[in-house]
């Protein structure tokens, strides 16, 4: 790994916010530097800048190929993870550029990062040295080796498991992922206390209860209402599928988290109430949508459901804490496209649909609604299985 001098640093610094691009073009100005790796510099930090805000910032940490930026945990997440647990020894196993790593080792008195590729593993441990996390012992080697060769025990193990295939398309189901989480299960559990793991967001979660079999709870994480991550945190002793607790967590850049929590046995033994639209409508956040809490939110928040497999609430009061968007429903349209202007002066809205037969896109080229603007629609289907359009503003 080459280390970038000072003059080197001053130019990635000067030219943070500039074009790639633009700037590969004027190389012939600058004969004396390397000038694609310190263009590469910069388009990482410029993806990096949302994601990992203190990192892109420090100015001599080194960012690996752009890949590696984009499958790293974000830094909330990252951050969100080291909440969860502490202890004596945390071991990553598929460590990459090391973020998860560095905020374990805020919570974990010592963290191994492993990572096989030996240029990246090179690049996570010198920047572990300047971020001064000296708690953290990098090493270069595939999980399975570590872990044939590991004769202690860890408080945690925690894997990320590789979720792109040769062709570099995207895997979700556990098998197909590096490494394979269900035939490393036994050795897993013999050598650590317990074993956190991410997903991909697109894995069911009720065949991965089944698959993993020694699931204890569960936590699906969203930042700004996108799920980015799926954690199931699994014990040597095996949890009833019923009772496993699943924590729906939506991470919010200027307000508090929205979390709900609840097992499967308390969403199937909750009694949903179906009622026509009223003055309220709420729609539940990504996050609790993909843990699966249509009932027990309902329950919870003492809300109606406007259909089975709508999953869009109403009351006739304003719930104020409810974890996703409120709206207020001005009024119901048939989908016509007449009807449906009489609301629109501006000719636009916001659309959504669920459980409704057509897509946004279709709903926009037979009707001519404009994207944007303070008006939200809402296709759906009612209790009386009929096709509904709420017309709504925001609250």
């Amino acid at each position: 790994m080459r280390k970038f001098t000072k003059e080197e640093i001053q130019f990635i610094q000067e030219h943070s916010r500039q074009d790639p691009a633009a700037l590969m073009l004027q190389a012939s100005r600058y004969p004396h530097l390397p000038m694609l790796e310190l263009v590469q510099q910069i388009q990482a930090r410029q993806k990096a800048l949302l994601k990992l805000p203190s990192w892109a910032q420090h100015p001599e940490i080194i960012f690996p190929v752009s890949l590696s930026v984009e499958q790293s945990s974000s830094e909330a997440t990252a951050s969100f993870k080291a909440s969860l647990l502490s202890g004596e020894l945390l071991v990553d196993l598929t460590g990459g550029l090391g973020i998860d790593s560095f905020f374990f080792a805020k919570s974990f008195k010592q963290v191994i990062h492993l990572e096989q590729n030996a240029e990246l593993q090179e690049v996570a441990a010198y920047n572990f040295n300047l971020l001064q996390a000296n708690n953290i012992e990098s090493i270069n080697s595939n999980a399975e080796t570590f872990l044939e060769r590991f004769s202690s025990k860890a408080d945690v193990i925690y894997l990320d498991p590789a979720r792109r295939g040769g062709s570099d398309e995207k895997l979700h189901l556990l098998q197909d992922c590096e490494p394979d989480v269900l035939h490393l299960l036994p050795l897993l559990l013999q050598k650590a206390q317990a074993v956190l793991l991410k997903t991909s967001p697109m894995l069911d979660i009720d065949l991965a209860l089944e698959q993993l079999g020694y699931v204890s709870k569960v936590w699906v994480v969203a930042v700004q209402n996108e799920v980015k991550e799926v954690l199931y945190l699994l014990k040597p002793s095996k949890t009833p599928l019923a009772n496993v607790v699943r924590t729906a967590i939506n991470l919010r850049t200027h307000a508090a988290p929205q979390a709900i929590s609840f097992t499967s046995a308390q969403e199937e033994q909750a009694v949903p109430h179906y009622t026509d639209p009223q003055e309220y409508i709420y729609e539940p956040n990504a996050a609790i949508l993909k843990a699966g809490a249509y009932r027990y939110l309902g329950q919870q928040y003492n809300l109606n459901k406007l259909h089975p497999n709508s999953h869009l609430y109403t009351s006739p009061i304003l719930v104020a804490d409810f974890p996703g968007r409120s709206f207020r429903c001005l009024s119901l349209s048939r989908y016509n496209k007449k009807e449906l202007m009489r609301h629109l002066p501006l000719k636009k809205a916001n659309i959504t649909v669920r459980n409704f037969p057509e897509s946004v896109a279709e709903i926009r080229k037979k009707t001519g609604i404009k994207e944007g603007g303070d008006m939200y629609l809402f296709f759906t289907t009612d209790m009386h299985q009929k096709p509904l359009v709420l017309i709504c503003t925001k609250v």
